[in-house]
């Protein structure tokens, strides 16, 4: 416990301004699960934080029976972009970043250099140019055109390669080559374990920007079973002045989309371990 006597001036001001902090995003959240549980009428007709006749069950049910179910259709296309682009973009990631920190080669900087400048450019910027490229090869409208552009993390490239240069020696790598192990397997059971960490880290940002990705499949998917969750309940939304019903139904289904975004973040916590390499190069 916290000693009161040995609070500095300074120490309190901190706390009062994380405590802030935490409540400004916290209440939204805690707003958005209460919501969840009201029905059309007490959504405007209660106090937000507070829900006198909960309903969440009803709520659910009619979430996931509008339109022949097609909420959980979109829950399931959000899992497929967001999963095997993040997949994919991680395993990229972890290549292109290790060959970086370890191989030698003309160019090495001025190319990662180049990444870098990916980092700064707001992918909305790339939206139009990315639908008039598969507009021309006919993707637009598929599953392609919302998975391909998703599988390119500049910013994962560039933290693999800082994690790669930082917690991988060269050392470990010559002992292995040493053993007979060859490039791919050095690469596979001992430069992919010891940069799990951030590897988890790209997964998680990657799942986490295509799951919320609204822009590129607005631009790209005109058919709704395609829809990602962020789109789908984005239509419901735009369709709330001529049924109010649709208020519930949004409230509920953005309610269920941050639960298993926080879900999915905290099944994966516990690949975050550090010291992977701890005793592997003897000194």
């Amino acid at each position: 416990m916290v000693d009161r006597r040995r609070l500095s001036p300074a120490t309190v001001v901190v706390l009062a301004l994380l405590t802030a902090a935490a409540v400004y995003f916290l209440l939204p959240v805690a707003w958005v699960l209460i919501a969840a549980t009201k029905s059309s009428a007490d959504l405007f007709g209660t106090f937000g934080l507070w829900s006198p006749d909960p309903q969440l069950g009803a709520n659910l049910g009619r979430l996931f029976g509008a339109e022949d179910g097609l909420f959980g259709r979109w829950i399931l296309n959000s899992f497929l972009y967001a999963g095997v682009s993040a997949l994919i973009a991680t395993l990229l990631s972890a290549g292109a970043g290790y060959a970086m920190a370890k191989y030698p080669f003309r160019g090495r900087e001025l190319l990662f250099n180049l990444v870098l400048a990916g980092v700064l450019v707001p992918a909305t910027v790339l939206a139009l140019p990315t639908y008039l490229i598969f507009s021309e090869v006919g993707l637009t409208g598929t599953f392609w055109s919302v998975l391909l552009p998703s599988i390119v993390s500049p910013f994962g490239v560039y933290l693999a390669r800082i994690q790669a240069h930082a917690a991988i020696p060269d050392a470990l790598l010559e002992a292995a080559r040493l053993d007979g192990a060859g490039e791919y397997r050095i690469f596979f059971r001992i430069a992919v374990r010891v940069m799990s960490p951030a590897l988890v880290t790209i997964f998680l940002f990657q799942f986490i920007g295509v799951w919320n990705n609204y822009f590129l499949p607005l631009v790209m998917l005109s058919d709704q079973r395609l829809y990602p969750v962020t789109l789908g309940l984005a239509q419901w939304n735009s369709q709330t002045f001529r049924d109010p019903a649709f208020f519930e139904l949004t409230v509920t289904g953005a309610a269920v989309s941050a639960l298993l975004l926080v879900l999915t973040m905290a099944s994966l916590q516990r690949f975050w371990r550090a010291g992977l390499t701890a005793g592997s190069v003897k000194e």
